[in-house]
């Protein structure tokens, strides 16, 4: 059965099959739709995501993937939503749509030879962007973060499905918070409502899912001094951090930390010595 609700959860009465008994149960899912983004009526590409806060979405991916390189190069963004799916339609200025168009040319004539492999890889690695070194933060406010992630996560709560990506104050409070099915997403949609809007920049970032590579490379468009990950650090996700200059920290637990990289950015009880070995 397809479901074609822009709702974000979907209520499903269930059986549950539990200990060699069958129940009746209520579930919640996690909605899921089909994204297109349109750049000055030229298709781009079809994402899966929640269907919440698509504008930030829409402003943040285009950022991170550095289709802009600043907020105000984005003209306007308007959503259309369809029975497929939701269409947005991305209004870029010209000069930064000809190099979208020139970079989809280019991608288009690699084809036929024995080269094209390597020259795709190497068009999927962006230029590697250094962030900047004023953001300093206390570790031991890490905690306060860590104990308001269930607070900020209410379709988790529901669906145990959804990854979110959360902004921090110098404090460790949770100033922004955004869930989404997919981990990239929900980073975008952060990037896109701290850049779009005049709201307090956080400081750092907690994400509840893994640092990949990607995850690293977007924080870095945003600069994005600060990554927190609850989950673990990738080879490429920490050798891109070092190159960007990201203070990059995984298996981010009660009472625990791993820092991989740039730990001079960390104030408190023994982070003095830390900063000096990574």
């Amino acid at each position: 059965m397809e479901y074609h609700s822009h709702e974000v959860v979907t209520e499903r009465n269930v059986v549950l099959l539990e200990h060699g008994h069958a129940s009746d149960l209520t579930d919640y899912l996690a909605n899921e739709v089909r994204v297109a983004l349109v750049y000055n009526g030229i298709a781009h590409t079809v994402m899966l995501a929640s269907p919440q806060d698509l504008e930030a979405f829409a402003i943040g991916f285009t950022l991170s993937e550095r289709i802009v390189s600043h907020v105000n190069d984005i003209k306007g963004v308007e959503l259309e939503f369809t029975r497929e799916g939701v269409l947005i339609q991305v209004e870029i200025n010209q000069r930064c749509f000809m190099e979208l168009k020139q970079q989809r040319r280019n991608m288009a004539g690699r084809t036929g030879c024995g080269l094209c492999g390597v020259a795709q890889l190497e068009e999927a690695v962006k230029p590697v962007m250094r962030v900047d070194s004023d953001a300093r933060f206390d570790i031991s406010y890490l905690q306060v973060a860590l104990g308001q992630i269930k607070d900020n996560q209410q379709h988790f709560k529901l669906t145990g499905a959804t990854h979110a990506a959360m902004g921090l104050n110098h404090q460790g409070q949770i100033i922004a918070a955004y869930e989404d099915i997919g981990r990239h997403i929900a980073l975008d949609k952060l990037i896109g409502a701290f850049s779009a809007h005049n709201v307090e920049r956080p400081v750092a970032v907690l994400l509840t899912s893994r640092a990949s590579f990607e995850m690293v490379q977007k924080a870095a468009s945003a600069n994005i001094q600060i990554l927190f990950a609850m989950s673990a650090v990738t080879s490429l996700a920490l050798e891109l951090a070092e190159k960007s200059n990201i203070t990059l920290i995984g298996f981010c637990r009660n009472g625990r930390a791993t820092l991989y990289t740039h730990g001079y950015r960390l104030l408190g009880q023994h982070c003095a010595s830390l900063a000096k070995a990574i």
